[in-house]
């Protein structure tokens, strides 16, 4: 065993032991995950939180070692007023903390590149690596004031407040916002990403439990903030199947009128269904022309791009 690991192992114990005695009385989902994303991240914050009790368990304990120590007429003979420098003390106060930062560090950075929201999973679970040939589920994610919509563009369907993801299943969610910049978070699941207005940002995630659990906007974005929150069920693939079906026998259709009527701002939304979802529906949100007659994004940066390289053009051409 390295000398990295043993470090590793032995601060996880220690934080571990210290959150659940502080937090014994708690049910706290981010220590408590059912996803394989979010316990990796659990396992950081608990590394983390050992490697800096480390440091500040031996100082408070120091504190009243000294104090009790070295108050005054304790220990007369002790008192040196010559002192100037040791070079133990030295070596003890400079050399655990650049060693913690150290490995702190090589921890931070190894798991910030393993846990990139943009990365495609490599595991299903610890020691449970994707089958081959397996396909994640897309989900669409589009953060509204103050709403969520899911859209299942393989299902043709789409929910609002309400995502079911089938256990051990990866699933690649893409996710934009509507009009203010937002942040999708499930705890249980992965950790927060933001949404941001005319732009794509991913998620790479798999539920590894069943179980119903919530997911906030992590992101403060006015009146409907505290409300805007959606339910999380995780299902074995039956469940999931029968719930895909459920959600197809709604009547209603996701139609761009009914989107932009949606977009509108409301508060304490109920679970909505929709059976039926355009293709394009997605592209367009992203591009924020969803609503009929509105000139799309992507289409407007291509024409101004294109007006821009005949306008170097054609200088070029005249300075010669």
């Amino acid at each position: 065993m390295t000398g990295q690991t043993f470090t590793t192992k032995w601060a996880r114990r220690l934080a571990a032991a210290a959150v659940a005695f502080l937090l014994s009385g708690c049910d706290m989902v981010v220590m408590n995950p059912a996803g394989d994303i979010a316990r990796q991240q659990r396992d950081l914050i608990l590394v983390a939180t050992g490697l800096m009790l480390l440091v500040i368990v031996p100082v408070m304990a120091m504190t009243v070692v000294f104090a009790l120590r070295y108050r005054k007429g304790r220990n007369p003979q002790a008192y040196d007023p010559s002192f100037t420098h040791s070079t133990r003390i030295e070596l003890v106060v400079w050399s655990i903390p650049l060693l913690i930062i150290g490995v702190l560090g090589a921890i931070t950075w190894v798991t910030t590149h393993t846990l990139d929201p943009f990365r495609p999973l490599e595991r299903i679970s610890k020691d449970r690596p994707i089958p081959a040939g397996t396909r994640p589920l897309e989900i669409d994610v589009v953060a509204m004031d103050w709403k969520w919509l899911f859209i299942y563009p393989e299902q043709g369907i789409a929910t609002v407040n309400e995502l079911a993801l089938p256990v051990d299943v990866p699933v690649t969610f893409k996710i934009t916002s509507t009009s203010q910049m937002n942040t999708f978070y499930a705890p249980t699941l992965a950790g927060m990403v933001y949404a941001m207005p005319g732009m794509q940002s991913m998620l790479h995630a798999v539920l590894n439990e069943p179980g119903d659990t919530w997911g906030y906007s992590g992101n403060y974005t006015g009146a409907g903030y505290t409300d805007m929150r959606f339910q999380l069920h995780g299902m074995d693939q039956a469940g999931f199947e029968r719930w895909v079906a459920q959600v197809k026998a709604s009547p209603e259709t996701l139609s761009a009128e009914r989107y932009v009527a949606l977009d509108q701002p409301s508060e304490k939304v109920p679970v909505m269904h929709f059976g039926n979802v355009p293709a394009e529906i997605f592209p367009r949100a992203v591009n924020q022309c969803v609503a009929p007659g509105t000139s799309c994004k992507n289409d407007v940066m291509r024409i101004d791009a294109a007006k821009d390289g005949a306008s170097h053009a054609g200088m070029t051409m005249a300075d010669h």
